[in-house]
């Protein structure tokens, strides 16, 4: 895969991704991220890429000419189509299916925003989605696009050397055992007891069976506890409904 963000800030990237799974991923040539600065793609001397918008609201508005240049650009010396990401406020909302449906994609361009936002024409003409990481304002989109590289990334085949891993962390169907994604159950390490605090016992057991028991009950618990939007009553299975009974009484 091969990912290119567009900036006016690509310095903000230096070192992102040069650690844990995107560094591992890029030495392996799993993926290509390169970062282009926005102002290379001027045709004045100032390298201008914001205005005053119509209409006269306050602020200043990213222009639209620098951004489909730079996409122009990527697409020739890629030699595809790569779907564009636009990363904005107003964009859908960022999670783990969408992450895995662009995991599936040979390329991808990131615009981000800065200032007031981007002229409209780039999301209405340019960009093939709209993103947004969340309901919260940003001061540029440089770290949203962060987030999704690193969401995508670690999906990739061989990104994370065990495919496993990824299938069993929160968000991922195969964690509630059913095709409900749940947030991933409490995990503990060694010492056994620390300050008083000891592990539950039944992890300390080697009974396999019961253990997996408990890692789905303690998922679907954390999840009904931090996020129950995420729990889907047709999706419950006959266990799962057991503990939303239990859970639900108390």
């Amino acid at each position: 895969m091969t990912i290119d963000i567009v900036t006016i800030f690509p310095d903000f990237f230096s070192g992102v991704f040069d650690f844990g799974i995107p560094r591992r991923a890029r030495q392996a040539g799993i993926v290509d991220i390169a970062v282009h600065d926005l102002r290379q793609f001027t045709d004045d001397r100032h390298h201008t890429v914001d205005d005053r918008p119509f209409g006269g609201e306050e602020g200043m508005v990213l222009k639209p000419e620098p951004f489909f240049l730079a996409v122009e650009s990527i697409r020739n010396q890629r030699g595809n189509q790569g779907k564009v990401i636009l990363l904005s406020a107003q964009g859908k909302r960022f999670n783990q299916p969408l992450a895995r449906a662009l995991s599936t994609e040979v390329s991808l361009v990131m615009l981000c925003g800065r200032y007031e936002g981007i002229d409209e024409r780039v999301a209405g003409y340019l960009a093939d989605a709209e993103i947004s990481v969340g309901d919260y304002i940003l001061s540029g989109g440089e770290l949203a696009a962060a987030i999704v590289t690193d969401a995508v990334v670690r999906l990739l085949p061989g990104a994370l050397g065990n495919q496993v891993s990824a299938s069993r962390e929160s968000f991922s169907a195969e964690t509630g055992g059913t095709g409900l994604g749940l947030l991933d159950c409490p995990q503990y390490t060694r010492p056994a007891v620390f300050r008083e605090m000891a592990v539950p016992e039944i992890l300390l057991s080697g009974d396999h069976r019961r253990v997996a028991e408990w890692r789905r009950k303690k998922a679907f618990e954390k999840t009904w506890n931090n996020r129950p939007d995420l729990l889907q009553p047709d999706l419950l299975n006959d266990e799962q409904r057991r503990w939303l009974a239990d859970l639900e009484k108390e």
